[in-house]
């Protein structure tokens, strides 16, 4: 038996996914409608949202994605589908659905309707609820597929970000403010947002009460050795311990998610163009979905890097358990495919960053993301 799911897409969330998966294992065949309702003011265009349904419902075997326009009790005739399946939320979808059935029972084409309730996690996803939190910088990879976050991003926000990682030393600041440089002589807006800045704010300022507290928290868990003014957190002895010990650099990681995430978000509020994500853990903490699996890893050699890491007064023992705390190049890189490949979304640049190789590839690779990414697109 054939079935047809119908809906705006505008965009697509895990709610309408997951009443997707449901109906397409009751059914035959799902078709899976991208609609236009001449009353509607959308976001994407119809060719947008479609794409964005077929990357989404990709791996569903038995589902096509298509657009339509005109009453759907007609496609539906015409198309030889015999049953309209409805996602329904709450008393006042149920009515609503209820009348549009009435409506199409009165045309006599022997089509019926198959309503899925909605899974009640999922209840409150909404596509305007996702477009409201993307305008003011909330979190939403939870509410929709990775393609869509980034989709909504470029087009609410104007935003196109990229990840910057790779070992310590590596060169991550020197790239950032190399990209923010070649980005101004270009006339294309560039911001290089630094994780470890972040987190040296939260350590340290004294603006939000919320960032003492967290501050406290990390005295309570690490000992009165870390505090080093009032509240204030002595970096270096910090890092002495998380940097021995896994299991504390894990608390550490823990403690400072959130409030990292929520820094983050105030720092891409307004921002537009190319946003750089500058954070050495983002395949460690498994933060690549922040820029949607968009990173470029820094390659260098272990001479450079060594020479590197003397200069700022580290001791052997301390320079072995940085290097032992992250993953290397290779596993970053793996690390980072694999979330490709799991979300269907993602590129990797890589640039060898080692002592001797010429200054001029920076401007490359940084001409090549642009063009990668679609920024001049407009």
């Amino acid at each position: 038996m054939k079935a047809i799911y119908v809906f705006s897409g505008d965009p697509i969330t895990y709610g309408h996914i997951n009443v997707v998966k449901r109906a397409a294992s009751v059914f035959d065949e799902l078709i899976v409608g991208i609609g236009i309702n001449p009353d509607k003011k959308y976001l994407f265009s119809l060719d947008e949202r479609t794409l964005m349904a077929k990357k989404a419902l990709a791996n569903i075997p038995n589902v096509k994605v298509t657009s339509f326009e005109g009453l759907l009790i007609h496609y539906a005739y015409e198309n030889d589908i015999s049953v309209i399946v409805k996602g329904v939320r709450n008393s006042k979808d149920f009515d609503y659905e209820n009348v549009l059935h009435e409506l199409g029972e009165s045309q006599k084409l022997g089509i019926d309707t198959h309503i899925l309730f909605a899974d009640s996690k999922l209840a409150h996803v909404s596509s305007s609820a996702v477009k409201a939190m993307q305008k003011d910088q909330g979190l939403i990879y939870k509410f929709v597929p990775i393609y869509v976050k980034q989709c909504l991003e470029e087009k609410i926000s104007e935003q196109y970000v990229l990840g910057l990682t790779g070992e310590i030393a590596s060169g991550k600041s020197f790239v950032g403010n190399k990209f923010e440089e070649i980005g101004k002589k270009k006339g294309l807006m560039v911001h290089n947002i630094d994780f470890d800045k972040i987190g040296h704010y939260i350590l340290e300022s004294d603006d939000e009460l919320k960032y003492s507290k967290i501050r406290e928290d990390l005295i309570s868990c690490f000992g009165e050795k870390i505090r080093l003014v009032g509240d204030k957190i002595n970096r270096k002895v910090l890092g002495d311990i998380v940097f021995n010990h896994e299991s504390a650099l894990q608390k550490l990681n823990e403690i400072m998610y959130n409030p990292v995430l929520v820094k983050l978000r105030r720092e891409l509020y307004g921002k537009k163009g190319l946003i750089i994500l500058n954070d050495a853990l983002i395949a460690e903490a498994q933060r690549s979905y922040l820029c949607n699996n968009n990173v470029l890893i820094l390659k260098v050699d272990k001479a450079t890097q060594s020479r590197r890491l003397e200069k700022r007064s580290l001791t052997h023992h301390q320079i072995h358990r940085r290097l032992e705390s992250q993953y290397n190049f290779f596993v970053k890189k793996r690390k980072i495919e694999e979330k490709i490949s799991h979300d269907q979304n993602g590129q990797i640049w890589t640039l060898d960053r080692s002592d001797g190789v010429h200054g001029d590839e920076i401007e490359k690779i940084f001409d090549k993301i642009i063009f990668d990414m679609n920024i001049n697109k407009n």
